[in-house]
């Protein structure tokens, strides 16, 4: 597995929508409830940059995954927590795409000075549940029917690791 990791740029914005907007309509990986549009998405890869980086995982010239940071909340207190997300395209699921972002991403954490990492994964995404276990987050909570998609309530499982 000959796999880039590099920052997202502007160019990767239909490369990620690509990969994202499906999980958006078809599943309830995301709670997003529209596709985005190209200038949506576009949006999104500018407000992540600094301490919030995006990133990409590229073999052969094509994007097949993507990761980011985002702020855990707003308020002040929370600043040394990040929250991380990581969607990688469909028919790559299973080949450790995954675990080199999220790697990546514990270690962009690290290297922006947080401590803490979350991840928030609606109940029932196992392999999203396992990669985040095997790259040392533990379950802290449940937040019960918080969402709600495709007619169904959904709890959200609480991952965290300290960095």
């Amino acid at each position: 597995m000959d796999i880039e990791l590099r920052a997202a740029a502007p160019g990767d914005v239909e490369a990620i929508r690509t990969i994202y907007n499906p999980e958006v309509v078809g599943s309830t990986a995301t709670f997003d409830l529209v596709a985005r549009t190209a200038a949506e998405q576009a949006a999104w890869l500018r407000a992540h940059a600094g301490a919030y980086p995006a990133i990409v995982a590229v073999e052969a010239d094509q994007i097949v995954g993507f990761g980011s940071l985002s702020p855990w909340r707003d308020r002040p207190a929370y600043s040394t927590s990040a929250e991380d997300s990581v969607y990688v395209q469909r028919d790559q699921w299973g080949r450790g795409r995954g675990r080199l972002l999220l790697d990546e991403l514990v270690r962009l954490g690290n290297l922006h000075g947080f401590h803490a990492l979350f991840a928030r994964i609606v109940d029932g995404h196992q392999a999203s549940i396992v990669l985040h276990q095997r790259c040392g987050f533990e379950v802290v909570g449940v937040e019960k029917e918080v969402g709600r998609k495709f007619g169904q309530w959904l709890d959200v499982v609480v991952m965290e690791r300290l960095l």
